[in-house]
């Protein structure tokens, strides 16, 4: 299948989808381990950037499989290959229902989503301390170079604060946040080290 490109000049934006489904049970041990084969074979398509399988806190709750890709067109195209589909069609032996999905980008994604558990959420102030060291470079920068520019100056408030704050929202999503986040991964989510 062909993944169209991106608009000249743009990139496509990069998607995180949370997929949740129960097991069946007496089926966790097959349900995860048909779960993991997913994560495995995902990684041999263009565009996957990782994934993680959060098992639930307590039986008989929803496993989550949350997977980042570059594109939604190349998670479309993982969503028709042929792979994932003889993987659902197994999974329903061992599975309830169907999987409710959940699609995150752009400031969203930043972080683990909401629907993980409560105790696998990145403490607030590790979360704070890493937008920090996001936000201070990008705004230093700017700062800086906006300063080497005299029209930007000349430019009335409101003009110049939202071209200077664009800039910094779309740098920290697309640039920093997304590398940041999964260099400092560990340290955000310590008890996920495994």
């Amino acid at each position: 299948m062909k993944i169209p490109a991106a608009p000249a000049g743009e990139a496509p934006a990069r998607i995180t989808r949370i997929a949740r489904r129960r097991a069946r049970p007496g089926h966790e041990t097959e349900y995860e381990a048909m779960l993991r084969e997913m994560l495995a074979r995902m990684r041999e398509h263009k565009g996957f950037l990782g994934g993680d399988l959060i098992p639930p806190e307590t039986a008989g709750e929803e496993y989550q499989l949350v997977v980042r890709f570059a594109s939604e067109a190349e998670l479309q195209a993982w969503d028709m290959s042929e792979d994932r589909l003889q993987l659902l069609e197994r999974m329903k032996d061992v599975a309830e229902g169907e999987p409710e999905f959940r699609k995150l980008s752009g400031l969203e994604a930043w972080f683990e989503p909401a629907v993980v558990p409560a105790s696998m959420h990145p403490p607030r102030v590790r979360m704070a301390v890493v937008t920090w060291m996001g936000i201070f470079p990008v705004v230093s920068f700017y700062l800086w170079l906006v300063s080497l520019w005299p029209g930007f100056q000349g430019l009335p408030f409101l003009p110049r604060t939202a071209a200077f704050t664009a800039l910094i929202v779309a740098t920290m999503t697309w640039v920093v946040m997304p590398r940041l986040t999964r260099l400092t991964r560990g340290w955000l989510n310590p008890a996920r080290r495994s």
